[in-house]
């Protein structure tokens, strides 16, 4: 192999890791190990519960929307698919990442209605996996679209 050839592949392995881990934490949300100790940080409240499917209705529905936003371009990979395009309308003319963003909204939400410090791991550990995602997935933008830092310019978030 050459010096190239093992350089994309560690980028490769860096991307499937990243895919990987973002949807392992996320399943975690689904399942209560016994031999992790679920120790509530302060006492569930009804407000906290309705606080907490609020938060999760609502970044529910904005992920639908970027979901169908995307289209075609769609991909759990930050490289962008080839023959993609740079999608700058609907809910992307105000957020860059609306679904990676719903994704730490919805992990928040039930951060929330638990209020343990198992779902507060997840909640920081996604929001980490996240961060080098999107670090990752706008370099490959601002490589691929001419315009992607213009874009980047006028949408802060």
């Amino acid at each position: 192999m050459t010096k190239f050839q093992i350089k994309n592949f560690f980028k490769d392995i860096y991307e499937i890791t990243l895919v990987f881990l973002q949807f392992f934490i996320i399943s975690l949300h689904f399942f209560q190990w016994e031999f992790i100790p679920q120790k509530q940080i302060i006492q569930v409240s009804p407000f906290s519960d309705f606080l907490g499917f609020l938060i999760i209705i609502i970044a529910f529905i904005i992920l639908l929307v970027a979901i169908k936003d995307l289209g075609r371009n769609l991909s759990p990979f930050p490289r962008p698919i080839n023959n993609s395009n740079l999608v700058i309308t609907g809910i992307y003319r105000f957020i860059r990442h609306p679904m990676y963003y719903s994704l730490i909204f919805i992990s928040f939400g039930v951060f929330i209605i638990k209020l343990s410090i198992y779902y507060l791991f997840l909640l920081i550990s996604l929001g980490l996996i996240i961060k080098f995602k999107i670090a990752l997935e706008e370099k490959y933008l601002n490589n691929k679209y001419k315009n992607y830092l213009l874009y980047k310019n006028e949408v802060k978030y």
